[in-house]
């Protein structure tokens, strides 16, 4: 594979200006900094951002936003997932929480190569649940066909990763170990059964290189 050796400026007139020595760039445009790298304003990662996603059960929601990303440094991947819950409904209790009856109501997957071996997580609710049922838990399982309003315990291998109890503003529920290959699920730990009008929550797990 041929590559391309910079001894002095590597420079974008774009929104990136960086200056290194020794950085060399390969024909597949993967760039390698052998000294240090400065970079001048603002410094977009892209390539992660759709290293973890939803089903169509949670993107489809009217006014519902799913965003997430991993950022390895060194051995350590940090895995960040933000939901706005508008959109989504309640049901049962136990019950998946997605868009209305639809089917893939997972809220991404994860794996080894992605996320790292997972050891532990948090979820921090940014924003009180409103309309639909508050007390929010976290579930993972084999498939990723699991359906809003369907019990959560009628999915293959499931597990639950957290019981948080009513969310709040500023809540905090430590988050378990999440085995590779696995879908994660939101399922209420109460019955409401209405659409959330309001609700913000950040997931975060951190893994490492087995």
């Amino acid at each position: 594979m041929a590559t391309t050796t910079f001894n002095g400026t590597v420079r974008s007139d774009g929104d990136i200006k960086a200056t290194t020595k020794n950085t060399t760039i390969d024909s597949s445009g993967n760039v390698s900094a052998g000294g240090t790298l400065s970079v001048t304003g603002r410094s977009t990662l892209t390539g992660n951002t759709i290293a973890t996603t939803a089903g169509t059960g949670i993107t489809t929601g009217t006014g519902t936003v799913y965003e997430a990303g991993v950022i390895k440094i060194g051995e350590v991947f940090h895995t960040t997932i933000l939901i706005d819950l508008t959109g989504l409904a309640s049901s049962g209790s136990g019950d998946i929480i997605g868009k209305d009856s639809t089917a893939n109501s997972h809220i991404g997957q994860i794996t080894a190569a992605v996320n790292g071996t997972v050891l532990g997580g948090k979820l921090t609710c940014l924003e009180a649940p409103a309309g639909g049922d508050p007390d929010i838990n976290l579930w993972y399982a084999d498939e990723a066909t699991g359906t809003e309003d369907a019990a959560v315990t009628g999915l293959t291998n499931q597990v639950q990763v957290c019981d948080s109890g009513d969310l709040a503003l500023n809540s905090v529920v430590s988050l378990t170990t999440v085995a590779a290959n696995k879908y994660l699920y939101m399922a209420t730990g109460a019955a409401t059964n209405a659409d959330y009008t309001a609700g913000k929550i950040l997931i975060e797990f951190w893994g490492y290189t087995a």
